[in-house]
């Protein structure tokens, strides 16, 4: 081999071994399919200044993730539902709910001829969800709407049949809303709904509403911008018909700071507020308080603390609202009992 050849061959050696030297911590987690978008760009921007971290994520479900948490195949998950005491109890090592952003579920419509905003009541959406409103021309939703011109269309209500973090938010606030529906159904991923059509997921469940006339559904307020589907102003605790937006989502979540539990596992559902957009939701991560290893939690630490400041320039952007300031100065402080 000539001395050229030799040189060549101990750079490539070098350059493979630092490879191998440089190879990326990896983080794997798994969880809610609502924020993967965000994530999916936090996880890139991050990496462009701590290129020695890399965050392998699989949006499975919030369910699943718990459950994949919980067997410990993966370092952290991801929930739009904050764990019940028992659902703590079956992981068996302690974990932090870290809010990450706000969202929102609204219902989407498909009412053939009508134009304008429709208003609807929560009573009235639990009662819709329930078989008990037959037609989209019903004396309680003319109450809400009593200056446009509603059709005798026949109403089809649309429901998850998958566990769904989606599912847990919308029905969270219609059973606050209605004691039928709490008792019924109740809340969760998913619940005994009372009739209706199920479809698994959210594509499927939007379809079924775009082909359908006289079809109600219920998806994030981000697929429903994406998919420009068209979705109903509802009544708040003020009695206000308050359409989702951004700016209706970040004053239900401000109005949440007054209240914050130190776990953080707390509900947006029917905040207070003139102008808060009543199915508004937090999304969380949910990661080990000790963890084992220790290199992993510092990196996620330090993760936490860059989206949880810097990374909330993204949220607006992606179609999510940015966390209110008092919120991530709690979390912040309850970051050091992760990684000093």
């Amino acid at each position: 081999m000539s001395k050229h050849g030799i040189c060549t061959a101990v750079l490539l050696g070098l350059i493979g071994a630092g490879a191998t030297l440089a190879e990326p911590l990896q983080i794997a987690g798994a969880g809610a399919t609502f924020p993967a978008p965000l994530y999916a760009r936090w996880f890139s921007e991050y990496k462009k200044t701590h290129p020695s971290i890399e965050f392998v994520y699989q949006p499975i479900g919030s369910g699943a993730g718990s459950r994949k948490l919980a067997e410990r195949v993966v370092f952290f998950s991801a929930t739009d539902a904050p764990l019940s005491t028992e659902q703590l109890a079956v992981v068996k090592f302690p974990v932090f709910h870290l809010p990450t952003t706000m969202g929102a579920v609204v219902p989407v419509v498909n009412i053939p001829g009508f134009k304008g905003e429709l208003r609807l009541s929560g009573a009235v959406l639990a009662d819709i969800f329930q078989g008990r409103v037959a037609s989209w021309d019903d004396p309680r939703i003319k109450a809400s709407n009593p200056d446009t011109a509603l059709p005798a269309t026949r109403v089809t209500a649309v429901h998850r049949s998958d566990p769904s973090g989606t599912t847990f938010i919308f029905t969270e606030y219609l059973a606050k809303m209605s004691r039928t529906f709490a008792s019924q159904s109740g809340s969760g991923l998913t619940v005994s709904w009372s009739g209706g059509v199920e479809r698994s997921g959210s594509s499927a469940l939007a379809h079924f509403v775009a082909e359908v006339p006289g079809a109600i559904g219920y998806v994030e307020l981000t697929y429903a911008l994406e998919n420009k589907l068209s979705y109903a102003s509802v009544q708040n605790a003020a009695g206000q018909y308050v359409k989702a937006t951004f700016a209706s989502i970040q004053e239900a979540g401000g109005e949440s700071q007054e209240n914050v539990p130190s776990d953080f596992r707390m509900s947006l559902t029917n905040a207070p507020g003139a102008r808060s957009y009543p199915i508004s939701s937090f999304t969380w991560l949910l990661v080990p308080e000790k963890p084992a290893d220790k290199a992993r939690g510092r990196a996620l630490a330090d993760f936490m603390r860059w989206a949880l400041t810097s990374g909330q320039k993204y949220c607006s952007e992606l179609g999510y609202a940015p966390l209110p300031e008092g919120l991530v100065a709690l979390e912040l402080a309850a970051l050091k009992r992760l990684s000093p």
